[in-house]
């Protein structure tokens, strides 16, 4: 997948934007603050996907501007393909959203078409933060393989949401605990089912994660992972015996989640357990050891898309290469080779010589300078 040409303006600061990329490494340079990794959220947003900086939409157009244009071009291996979004602040809901010429209802329904994979420096707590940044991780990679998968946890969210709310209901004396077995059965169902893709997932994250630490600690150390549930001791491929389970679990604990106003166990609690020689990154890893385990679960997240999907990301860095030491910096640009790539940086040294195409970036204006 290439992206081959950007225009942002009035997205924030860019002023604008207008870019021709190369379909191998473009480089984004200049100081703090100039604009850079609002290129970087423009291009993520016509993903489908939320902001990666949490940015509201009231938010997406700059102080001084009264309306934002995106467009992105692409070619992916079937076709090349061109997405166009514009918003006014005078009606910040009215989003004009267009694949191809055809009229979108929401920026969501854009996902699956434009692949890319983002890193940000917040991604480097990627092990030792909670649990939550795993899922969604793990939930994100799944669905840009298999982008059906969206609409499971989408129904497990709401059934999960209404289960609760019935359980506070109970609790103050307000609910009918006979309906919780309805929304126990539907739950368990999709639970099981989002349960066995994540494993899967996890399974043959592991494989890629394995060899790319191997690589960036010399054969030092070994890096495994795996998926955590707090329903299963073991996840098989049997979907029916699972729901089975999944439905016992939820009865058992009945009495508790009463008690405690939410469901206690479920998908919603699950986590991707990181170890490196057999100890767990969140609880005994160096930085070092918890950079370096990040790195390869991002990297392995775009080459499985290129794999299974026979069409490889966008790889979104940004300003995550100052972040990292030498030998980690050479790690990333020795295994993103057959991806296009856009970088953010402040220096442009730490790309060693890389041939790339450098644009600077300067109060939200970007500009060609050179390719080397």
């Amino acid at each position: 997948m290439i992206i081959n040409s950007i225009y942002a303006d009035g997205y924030k600061n860019l002023c604008g934007a207008d870019i021709s990329a190369d379909p191998k490494m473009n480089v984004f340079c200049g100081d703090n603050a100039q604009g850079k990794t609002n290129l970087i959220e423009a291009v993520w947003l016509m993903t489908g996907c939320r902001s990666f900086r949490g940015t509201r939409d009231r938010d997406f157009i700059g102080f001084e501007k009264e309306k934002a244009d995106i467009r992105v071009s692409f070619t992916d291996c079937f076709r090349s393909q061109k997405i166009e979004f514009s918003v006014k602040k005078q009606n910040i809901k009215d989003k004009q959203i267009t694949l191809n010429g055809v009229k979108l209802p929401l920026l969501s329904r854009l996902f699956g078409n434009l692949k890319c994979v983002v890193f940000t420096p917040e991604d480097l707590s990627l092990t030792k933060g909670s649990p939550d940044n795993r899922r969604s991780f793990t939930d994100l990679s799944v669905s840009q393989i298999k982008p059906s998968f969206v609409y499971a946890l989408n129904k497990y969210d709401k059934l999960l949401f209404q289960r609760n709310a019935l359980l506070k209901d109970i609790a103050y004396g307000n609910g009918d605990p006979s309906q919780l077995e309805m929304w126990d059965v539907q739950l368990a169902k999709t639970g099981a089912y989002i349960s066995v893709i994540r494993n899967t997932y996890c399974n043959n994250l592991n494989n890629y994660t394995n060899s790319l630490y191997n690589k960036i600690t010399d054969g030092s150390e070994e890096m495994s992972l795996c998926y955590h549930s707090t329903v299963y001791r073991e996840i098989t491929d049997d979907v029916e015996e699972l729901e089975k389970i999944y439905l016992k679990r939820l009865c058992s604990a009945a009495a508790d989640d009463i008690k405690a106003g939410f469901t206690t166990a479920g998908i919603h609690r699950d986590d991707v357990n990181v170890f490196i020689n057999g100890l767990s990154v969140r609880e005994f890893g160096s930085q070092g050891q918890q950079r370096s385990a990040a790195l390869v679960m991002k990297i392995a997240q775009a080459k499985i898309i290129a794999d299974q999907t026979g069409d490889a990301p966008v790889m979104l860095l940004d300003d995550i290469l100052s972040e990292l030491d030498d030998k980690r910096q050479r790690f990333v640009l020795e295994n993103i080779e057959g991806i296009q790539v856009f970088i953010t940086c402040c220096d442009r040294r730490i790309l060693y010589g890389t041939p790339a195409k450098l644009f600077s970036v300067s109060a939200g204006r970007i500009s060609e300078t050179d390719k080397r």
